[in-house]
């Protein structure tokens, strides 16, 4: 445990651009825990449709609450997968508010990888056993096809300039490469 302020490290990027699978290696070299942002979507998905208005505001408010308790407790860092319209800084910045009201940092480590090797990463046993959404492949791909379609999900390198930020190809890359790589950026290794 820390005594120093929390650190909420953002892993952000497309679908099965590898989110979750470096985030598990960035906690195992960290002591941070692991968030991924489906464990509140699977969780509301038993009640209500995706994008439906409820579970929107379920998400929002089970993500924003667990965030806030980290940011509260001993904890020294939490990872959090996250996909990222560019065009929307607010949920973001809503989301780090509880770590930097405490004096702790919001960094942000973005993947990037090619539609083939995304769409290779689509049906991973890891991915599937973590995201009982994900099983039906077919429909996991088509919406891996239509947020790309729909939204900008990479920076193109508009944040290279940002201490807080760090943008990795990962299409060549292990997990664990890509978690050294991040941890190194940061200075995240803990005591």
């Amino acid at each position: 445990m820390s005594s120093t302020a929390p650190t909420l490290l953002f892993i952000v990027g497309p679908p099965a651009v590898g989110k979750m699978t470096v985030g598990v290696d960035v906690c195992r070299r960290t002591g941070f825990r692991l968030f991924h942002n489906h464990l509140t979507i699977e969780l509301v998905l038993r009640y209500f449709d995706y994008g439906t208005p409820p579970s929107a505001r379920l998400v929002g408010e089970f993500r924003r609450r667990l965030l806030e308790e980290v940011a509260a407790s001993p904890l020294p860092g939490l990872v959090f997968t996250y996909v990222w319209a560019f065009d929307d800084a607010a949920a973001v910045e809503a989301y780090a508010a509880a770590f930097r009201a405490r004096g702790g940092r919001g960094l942000f480590a973005e993947l990037e990888a090619t539609l083939d090797e995304r769409l290779l990463r689509n049906e991973t046993a890891f991915r599937m056993a973590e995201k009982p959404s994900k099983r039906d492949v077919t429909a996991a791909r088509r919406h891996l096809l239509d947020a790309d379609a729909r939204y900008r999900l990479n920076s193109g390198g508009a944040l290279d300039d940002s201490d807080d930020y760090f943008r990795l190809d990962t299409t060549a890359l292990s997990a664990e490469e890509a978690a050294a790589r991040i941890v190194d950026w940061f200075n995240l290794l803990v005591g």
